[in-house]
């Protein structure tokens, strides 16, 4: 379909590949677009305003957004997702499981004001109890554990994927191209075998792509490729440390307003942490995270 004359179509962006857009109007066709300037990057879940111009269908403006889900570093920032209500973040037994990573996705999730819920894939594995038992302090802390077998039976997602914009997120091999075959048959997402010589996934998915529910379930799921790393150097200390839902309250009990959780006298989440009420691993991240946005 192409846009006609001179008249402003409305839409939501389900397909990103470098500077080229796939749009799903609000009737529900779907446009290919580029983006007019340069001046603007757009991600998957951006609402948006489409035009004709010379040679084609062309991105003209970009709608406020609820909120964006990024990753950075110091030199750059990727965009993932915008206007997303929840993360799910992928795991599974067979793959070794990167739990900084893992963490770096929570946080990127609370400093976004979205839900975090991690789906464990590939239940059927016989690894899949010692996979529970490392997922328990995530649990613990709040985040809903959500057990799965892409394969063949994926009911107990539905019920959290209703009336939600989620973003599907994990290292390669995970099983996420399997999971959006199994609840949108039609997707045909490519999925790959993992290698088991080097414990971690071939790439499958090469571009972030999003799936509308099937009606009458309302929302939509956005699949990204698998990744490795995920910088947060566009957040502030203080940014991160409200990320932490198991730190922030401390911060008020500390002596010093500016404390950095690391060897300040009179520190409350120090405290806590001989105490056995933080895992280590999670100050460790937080500290690493400071150092890398000053």
């Amino acid at each position: 379909m192409s846009a006609v004359g001179n008249k402003t179509l409305h839409g939501l962006i389900v397909e990103t590949f470098r500077r080229h857009y796939t749009v799903m109007l609000d009737g529900g066709n779907r446009l290919d677009c580029v983006l007019k300037g340069r001046n603007t990057a757009l991600a998957c879940g951006d609402k948006v305003e489409v035009g004709r111009v010379s040679g084609g269908n062309a991105i003209t403006a970009l709608k406020p957004r609820q909120n964006l889900f990024y990753r950075s570093d110091a030199v750059r920032q990727k965009l993932i997702a915008a206007n997303a209500t929840q993360i799910l973040g992928v795991v599974a037994p067979d793959i070794a499981l990167d739990e900084m990573l893992l963490n770096r996705w929570i946080v990127a999730a609370e400093a976004t004001h979205c839900r975090f819920v991690l789906i464990a894939n590939k239940r059927d594995l016989p690894g899949f109890p010692v996979l529970r038992n490392r997922l328990k302090p995530y649990e613990a802390l709040g985040y809903p554990v959500v057990e799965t077998c892409a394969k063949n039976d994926v009911a107990a997602l539905w019920p959290w994927l209703e009336q939600q914009q989620s973003v599907l997120i994990g290292q390669s091999g995970m099983g996420k191209s399997t999971l959006i075959n199994a609840l949108f048959p039609g997707a045909y997402s490519e999925t790959a075998a993992v290698s088991k010589a080097l414990g971690s996934g071939k790439h499958t998915t090469t571009s972030a792509t999003l799936y509308p529910l099937p009606t009458p379930r309302s929302g939509w799921i956005i699949d990204i490729p698998g990744m490795k790393v995920f910088g947060l150097a566009h957040l502030t200390p203080n940014e991160l440390t409200d990320a932490f839902k198991d730190i922030a309250p401390l911060v008020a009990h500390c002596r010093f307003r500016d404390c950095r959780h690391d060897r300040e006298p009179g520190c409350a989440v120090q405290k806590a942490l001989h105490e056995g009420g933080i895992h280590p691993k999670r100050l460790e991240l937080l500290q690493t995270l400071i150092r890398e946005s000053v």
